[in-house]
């Protein structure tokens, strides 16, 4: 009788643990499996009202527009509007500007008298403040044809003079007008406001004009009911084309420092451009009339991955504007290219076969050319502009 207590003892015990060892193991398993499918956090704001995401989180999604990589909390972000183009002066007295470091895509072209002006797009991430914003041109308008259906377009004002460079026509003409066309003079305080102050000196009134990206963003989904689809549920996408991209050389694959010089207009030094290539860190910085080129609120040079020269025949528009300022660049068409990554440098020609056609990017041998993961820097030379290598 004793023996048999004992086993039954021993019994009662060994299932006692073999049944706590499977519970641990089962409910330890449905605690990994939650932390594996619960949803990913939300993004928090960060100074100035910029979306701030986790930065420890996989970077997997990779950004239609310039192929960065990215985690699926920004994605999820993204996801919800269309890409957005803001016109932003590079006026000697508008420099530091605000924003540019947060676009995925940037284009440079002269606006009038040899003082470029830039298209920043921004997408995948969120530029904060954004500015000075300055007024339409129409190849800029061209430009941002290409992002899909209705992007967004953020300016002031534009040229309105009767004939070919009739920016503000010209969005009428598209449909763009009082909807995907967000033209300050429409919309004006708070999506926009004047900072007299912001950059500590006296500037004159058209350098002052200033907005956010997610002002922007609110405001084409409060008040034109445009978010990543459209009023009749078609999404941004639709028609976009991608570019292909492929991630950065091997270090040992790199060219060397490198320094590119860029003059636009030759009388107008103040405005050339320059790249210098960091091969450790596979970027070009930029500065602008020989000075280091910042963003005011990151307080850091200007990089990029990737710069593209797209040589496009420039005209003055004839229009009867005073001093006959404005121009023309036909984007339409096609020409010669120069792209730089990597630290090389390879020529080719660009194509661009409508307003709302991809510009596409080719190789001396006519196949097309991927770009690096990155942002990508687009600098639309007249046929006479200068470019040298070092």
């Amino acid at each position: 009788m004793e023996k048999r207590k004992l086993f039954t003892i021993a019994l009662i015990v060994f299932v006692y643990i073999i049944s706590a060892g499977i519970s641990y193991a089962i409910f330890s398993n449905l605690g990994s499996l939650e932390s594996i499918t619960s949803p990913i956090g939300l993004p928090t704001k960060g100074t100035e009202g910029k979306v701030v995401f986790d930065s420890s989180l996989p970077k997997t999604e990779s950004c239609p527009l310039n192929g960065v990589l990215y985690s699926k909390q920004q994605r999820d972000w993204w996801e919800k509007h269309r890409p957005l183009g803001v016109m932003i002066e590079n006026h000697k007295e508008t420099m530091p500007q605000s924003g540019l470091s947060g676009a995925d895509i940037i284009y440079e072209a002269v606006a009038e008298g040899g003082i470029t002006r830039f298209l920043a797009i921004f997408y995948c991430q969120d530029g904060g403040q954004i500015g000075p914003v300055r007024s339409a041109r129409t190849y800029f308008i061209d430009f941002l044809s290409e992002y899909g259906n209705y992007p967004l377009y953020a300016h002031v004002g534009g040229a309105n003079q009767p004939g070919p460079a009739d920016a503000l026509s010209q969005l009428s003409d598209y449909g763009w007008t009082a909807y995907n066309d967000m033209n300050q003079f429409s919309i004006g305080f708070p999506v926009f406001w004047r900072d007299y102050d912001r950059l500590g000196h006296p500037v004159a009134t058209e350098h002052t004009m200033y907005s956010t990206t997610e002002k922007l963003l609110d405001y084409a989904k409060t008040a034109r009911g445009l978010t990543e689809v459209d009023k009749k549920g078609t999404l941004w996408s639709k028609g976009f084309l991608p570019y292909s991209f492929k991630d950065d050389e091997s270090s040992s694959k790199r060219g060397p420092a490198q320094s590119i010089h860029l003059e636009f207009w030759n009388s107008m030094p103040d405005y050339f451009a320059d790249w210098a290539y960091d091969p450790l860190a596979n970027l070009y910085k930029r500065s602008t009339g020989k000075e280091a080129h910042f963003d005011k609120d990151t307080n850091k040079q200007l990089t990029s991955k990737n710069i593209v020269v797209l040589f496009m025949q420039e005209v003055s528009a004839n229009d009867g504007y005073e001093n006959n300022v404005h121009l023309l660049y036909r984007t339409k068409g096609a020409g010669k290219a120069t792209i730089f990554m990597d630290g090389k440098q390879i020529k080719g020609t660009w194509r661009k076969d409508g307003r709302t056609a991809r510009t596409l990017l080719f190789d001396s041998s006519g196949a097309p050319v991927e770009l690096n993961r990155g942002l990508i820097w687009f600098e639309i030379l007249p046929t006479d502009g200068v470019i040298t290598v070092k």
